[in-house]
């Protein structure tokens, strides 16, 4: 008897699909498959692993694999964990201004 969660084998995407743009880590190397951000997981201390970023990442690869879902989500997941120390700090001088560039005709 099949499971009830289980779906047509067209549908689960194989643990070896590639991510749309590869995942740099931090020591340099990449995850270019599911199965390379998995096996990454894997490696984690248990209380890496335990993070709840971790655990959103590796349910978002389980869904992808299991749906057939697109990779991105699975990479969104992946790169939030890794990234999850990283403080998110506004640059105003990184943006220009679009206030006092233009002049409306009258004043030319």
């Amino acid at each position: 008897m099949e499971h009830p969660r289980s779906l047509p084998e067209y549908f689960l995407l194989p643990w070896s699909a590639p991510f749309e743009d590869p995942i740099p880590l931090p020591n340099g190397l990449q995850l270019l498959t599911l199965k390379d951000a998995a096996d990454h997981i894997m490696t984690l201390s248990k209380a890496e692993h335990s993070a709840p970023e971790w655990q959103a990442a590796m349910e978002a690869l389980i869904l992808v694999a299991e749906t057939g879902g697109p990779t991105m989500l699975a990479r969104i997941g992946v790169m939030r964990a890794l990234n999850r120390h990283v403080e998110r700090v506004f640059n105003p001088d990184r943006k220009e201004t679009y206030w006092g560039k233009r002049k409306l005709k009258r004043e030319q």
